[in-house]
């Protein structure tokens, strides 16, 4: 499956498209419009069993953005069913795929994002715009059978596409090193029922390093196993001693984030989804610009009184013009925001809460009146631990 990603890779380097970010990010809407029909289905499966009600994404008609692609002259709609991946992903080709997917299936999932939760779809738009080059994508992404792997498999598979992002992005943004991010993770230890943030998630490495760390530690020694990324090893566990309710509050309940830059938000969604992690929504959202009263919180079903944990590797070396800073970061007069993630995220924190944080060296050795405020402030905040 990896070599199958590095030919997607290859075949988009050659064929025009050398951006690895935004390579990235289109590869993770192909692989969502690939999975979601299947989840789609077991969801309806699902309500069956259980008697609940639960209308399928591709009920109901869809109204055509582009005439061009309507069945025949003066027709405006076409069933919604056209939008599963396995309809014309199978079926079309050339500049009639580039046409559909650019102009119907991209806006379809916009449209239904706010109802469904697919936020990160909002802004979603079409890059591959070359026909020959797509057609091909969309060739090896269906070889890859997604959905005969396993969330651990497909995370990973999704890891080796985020490897390739090597750049740095105007905030400062990179790909933290997945063993330190494990290390912090350990350190921090997360556990079953407390809540965890990133408030500068990037791709979602810390929350998948979490998640991965809480199962580890509700797993039998029959239920761990040892596996490889990059070149290390690591143990990985099933959390089989988890129950049911546990396993709920896991995956809907325990992890929250956001990132400003909305490739990232993408990337980060579809990582957790892969890991069977959909219903955890990274939202688009500066948090050194903007807050959020209780109000904004319930209606997003954020917690209320923070967060048990925080772990973020925020974006540093920056500045944020003085008068865009909300009131709730501020510290001295400074714009750096290395110093202000760390107020915001010390603010954030529950009484007996953990931080784990990366920041450069001169937050610890500054010698501004910020530098120095930051840590005086931080001791009074009792019980809670910033590392």
């Amino acid at each position: 499956m990896r070599r199958k990603v590095d030919q997607i890779r290859d075949y988009l380097y050659g064929g025009g498209y050398p951006d690895p970010l935004s390579n990235a990010e289109q590869l993770s809407f192909l692989f969502f419009f690939y999975m979601i029909e299947g989840i789609d289905a077991a969801n309806v499966r699902q309500s069956k069993a259980t008697g609940r009600g639960h209308t399928s994404l591709f009920s109901g008609d869809w109204t055509l953005r582009n005439p061009l692609n309507a069945p025949a002259k003066g027709v405006e709609t076409i069933p919604r069913e056209r939008m599963r991946w396995s309809s014309w992903a199978n079926a079309m080709s050339g500049e009639p795929l580039v046409t559909f997917v650019r102009d119907e299936v991209f806006p379809f999932f916009a449209a239904i994002g706010d109802e469904f939760g697919l936020s990160f779809m909002a802004q979603a738009r079409l890059a591959i715009d070359e026909p020959t080059v797509l057609t091909q994508i969309v060739t090896l992404v269906n070889e890859l059978r997604l959905e005969t792997a396993d969330p651990d498999t497909k995370g990973d598979l999704f890891e080796h596409v985020l490897r390739q992002i090597k750049q740095a992005g105007e905030l400062g943004q990179f790909r933290t090193p997945r063993h330190i991010i494990r290390a912090i993770v350990d350190l921090v230890d997360p556990k079953i029922g407390e809540t965890v943030y990133d408030p500068a998630a990037g791709t979602a490495g810390f929350l998948v390093a979490a998640y991965e760390h809480i199962r580890l530690a509700n797993s039998s020694t029959n239920a761990r196993a040892v596996a490889q990324f990059d070149g290390k090893s690591f143990e990985r566990g099933l959390g089989d001693r988890l129950n049911d309710a546990q396993w709920r509050k896991l995956k809907a309940e325990t992890f929250y984030g956001n990132d400003v830059d909305p490739k990232m938000v993408s990337l980060a969604s579809m990582n957790l989804a892969l890991r069977g992690l959909p219903d955890v929504r990274i939202l688009k959202r500066n948090v050194l610009t903007s807050s959020f009263d209780r109000q904004a919180k319930m209606e997003r079903n954020l917690p209320l009184d923070g967060y048990d944990v925080v772990l973020a590797n925020p974006p540093f070396s920056g500045r944020i013009d003085r008068d865009r800073i909300v009131d709730d970061v501020r510290i001295g007069s400074s714009t750096a925001t290395e110093l202000l993630f760390v107020k915001y995220m010390i603010d954030n924190l529950k009484p007996g809460g953990r931080c784990g944080v990366i920041v450069p060296e001169g937050v610890l050795f500054g010698s501004t009146g910020a530098h120095k405020e930051l840590p005086r402030w931080s001791g009074l905040v009792g019980t809670r631990s910033c590392t």
